[in-house]
């Protein structure tokens, strides 16, 4: 078992105990066996067991994106990628899309040992209840999630205003749940006027919330902002209030050392998504020198995937790449981004602690099957997470201290008839294209 606590922490033949949604006690088995008796225990021998994973940064809403049809020319930079792909897709969703789009990412999550996401929403034309239907398919399937809707000015003041009412309504309804909980949205500057970057501030005002936003992702955003107002991305963002201990800045890839110690210096959560980045050709996001700097980079998706294993190993090898340095971004760095870096955001959100397994703890837990062949310690665990581990491994999950999926049977939604609706749903949105 890894804990996850204080550094790795692994327990040999350890055990779990879990009442209701909270972990009472970890240790060795024997123990917690004899002094909790219990009439259901789950025994995986062979398997390690280590806290759900964590994806920072994600958009479920993409879903039905996989296999689309283009129907335009292909997109060459970044902006006409949002144009002819995002921008087309999110106009056209209704409540029932955005529902099974989420009811399927959910799904994926689990099943890739993925039990917290932070979810960034759009569905321009289908804006009011649509972080409801988000929670809805959630819920059902099992995963526990940070939600927020993004605002934007590329549909027009009333959307825009649409969308700060979304969140705010959201955030407040969800005041004190530990299950699902709100944050609020903002889709990029480049998008956002200064009277709507005025408006989220002080709608934002006593909700003790962040914002979630993308930050200078492609260099489009760079010369948009500075257009605008002779200032930076992080600096204009800055400048308005966005950054904070509770906001998220997801990518940060086109960013500068002063941006970098503003990042530092308020607080800011970043989050990595380095498979997106890739497949979207913008660039790298400066995370070795951010580590350096005393900046706490998490990991996120984009929704590009739902497996962290995934991210994880590719964060292990594009820095290398990029920097033709081996010696960076090693193993134990990119758990610390995982794990340390993605609870602490979460942290902010929750009374008790998340990613890690520890008395108080939720009990949000992954088992996954791998028996090392090379002696396995604390000191080398990231490297058999990097090289030996992976989410195909995933065998069980259980989140708020319900199992949600045994044996790789998923217990609380039937999947093939979510698969066979969503189907459906995705061809008519392709045909509304």
């Amino acid at each position: 078992m890894a804990t996850f606590d204080d550094g790795v922490g692994l327990i040999k033949n350890g055990a779990v105990l879990i009442e209701g949604s909270v972990i009472r006690d970890v240790g060795e088995k024997e123990r917690i066996l004899l002094e909790n008796p219990r009439d259901e225990v789950l025994e995986h021998p062979k398997s390690i067991v280590m806290p759900g994973l964590i994806c920072a940064h994600c958009h479920a809403y993409g879903a039905f994106a996989r296999g689309m049809p283009l129907k335009v020319e292909p997109p060459t930079r970044f902006g006409e990628i949002l144009e002819r792909i995002w921008w087309r897709l999110d106009k056209r969703l209704t409540l029932e899309d955005v529902y099974y789009s989420g009811l399927v990412t959910a799904i994926e999550a689990i099943r890739h040992g993925t039990t917290f996401m932070m979810d960034h929403h759009a569905s321009p034309y289908s804006i009011k209840g649509s972080l409801q239907m988000l929670e809805r398919a959630y819920r059902e399937v099992g995963v526990r999630a940070n939600i927020a809707y993004e605002v934007s000015d590329r549909d027009g003041f009333d959307k825009a205003r649409e969308g700060i009412q979304e969140n705010v309504d959201f955030i407040k309804k969800h005041e004190g749940d530990e299950f699902i909980t709100g944050s609020f949205g903002l889709h990029a500057q480049l998008t956002l006027s200064d009277e709507t970057l005025e408006a989220c501030v002080e709608a934002a005002n006593g909700l003790d919330t962040g914002f979630h936003i993308h930050t200078a992702e492609g260099v489009e955003d760079v010369f948009d902002s500075l257009s605008k107002s002779g200032k930076r991305v992080v600096e204009r963002l800055w400048d308005h209030g966005i950054l904070g201990p509770k906001t998220i800045a997801a990518h940060c890839v086109h960013v500068n050392e002063r941006e970098m110690r503003i990042l530092k210096e308020t607080k800011t959560n970043v989050v990595h998504n380095p498979e997106s980045n890739m497949n979207n050709a913008v660039g790298v996001a400066p995370v070795v020198r951010m580590l350096e700097l005393g900046i706490k980079p998490a990991l996120g998706t984009d929704g590009f995937t739902m497996d962290m294993f995934r991210e994880a190993k590719v964060t292990f090898v594009l820095h290398k790449l990029h920097t033709s340095d081996p010696r960076v971004m090693g193993a134990e760095k990119v758990l610390e981004m995982l794990f340390n870096n993605n609870r602490e955001i979460l942290g902010k959100y929750y009374p008790k602690p998340l990613g890690k397994l520890v008395k108080g703890a939720y009990a949000d837990l992954v088992v996954i099957d791998y028996v090392p062949y090379t002696p396995m310690d604390e000191g080398n665990f990231p490297w058999h997470f990097i090289f030996g581990m992976d989410s195909s491994q995933v065998r069980t999950v259980i989140v708020d201290g319900k199992v949600v999926m045994k044996d790789r049977h998923l217990l609380t939604v039937n999947e093939d008839e979510i698969f066979e609706k969503a189907r459906e749903l995705a061809k008519a949105l392709w045909e509304r294209l």
